[in-house]
């Protein structure tokens, strides 16, 4: 399907330059003098280059479309991650930098799904939030207005990340996995 290049939104998966390739950021810019752009950054899903893209109105990307698979994370080897699909209990091996930041989330036998593109697997997705506990807080400064000061703390998977004043360690939260920030308490 082929899309406007200011038609460009973020998690979308086009085709460019005989890649597949994943829109991280986009900004639109209006120039004084000449047309408006979209000025694109994205993450090649074969080989993981990013690059930075103007596309203009006229120009046009074909937006590719995924299949998806329910797998459930089994194990690490190495640098490998085993998964195994829902359906047919096959497992499959995949480099661990396939999922970057979001790594330390995933779990024993958390149910993930895998994005193919020709039968090939090129990315993971990982449920958009999880629950995690705070094992180490800092102490609240004095003085701070709680409407703006966080601090930070660490989560029981090494992550480090800013929570509000009166979280404190063995407080169990939800995290959202992509943009690693608090979400709320869990309940």
């Amino acid at each position: 399907m082929k899309i406007s290049g200011v038609d460009i939104r973020p998690g979308n998966i086009i085709e460019y330059e005989g890649g597949i390739w994943k829109v991280a950021k986009i900004q639109h810019t209006q120039p004084g003098k000449g047309g408006a752009y979209m000025q694109v950054e994205m993450k090649n899903l074969q080989d993981g280059r990013k690059t930075n893209v103007r596309f203009r109105s006229a120009d046009t990307v074909e937006k590719v479309r995924l299949d998806t698979k329910d797998y459930q994370f089994l194990y690490e080897d190495g640098d490998m991650l085993v998964f195994m699909d829902q359906d047919t209990f096959e497992q499959i091996t995949l480099p661990s930098d396939l999922l970057g930041d979001a790594r330390p989330f995933l779990t024993d036998g958390m149910q993930v799904q895998l994005e193919l593109w020709e039968e090939k697997p090129i990315s993971v997705q990982l449920p958009a939030q999880i629950e995690a506990e705070i094992v180490e807080a800092d102490a609240v400064v004095k003085g701070q207005t709680a409407s703006s000061s966080y601090k930070p703390a660490i989560l029981d998977n090494g992550v480090r990340i800013m929570v509000p004043p009166h979280i404190g360690s063995g407080t169990r939260i939800i995290v959202d996995v992509y943009e690693q920030t608090y979400v709320g308490k869990a309940g």
